[in-house]
């Protein structure tokens, strides 16, 4: 899920918690499985990958300039 292009310093402070929002409600849903992994985390894992491409956009404009 990580991606391997962005670092920590990548993120702005606000996408930061809102990824460490995401990564604990994502384990809270895992935590709930009852055992079967039929757990339905694609709307959370798309705002996590959401989150990396605003910073990916962000960082490749920065190189730009």
């Amino acid at each position: 899920m990580a991606a391997p292009d962005l670092n920590a310093s990548d993120y702005t402070a606000g996408e930061k918690a809102r990824l460490a929002l995401l990564i604990a409600r994502m384990a809270k849903r895992g935590i709930a499985d009852d055992g079967t992994g039929n757990v339905d985390q694609s709307d959370l894992q798309r705002k996590f990958e959401r989150i990396q491409d605003q910073a990916r956009k962000r960082k490749q404009q920065a190189r730009k300039k």
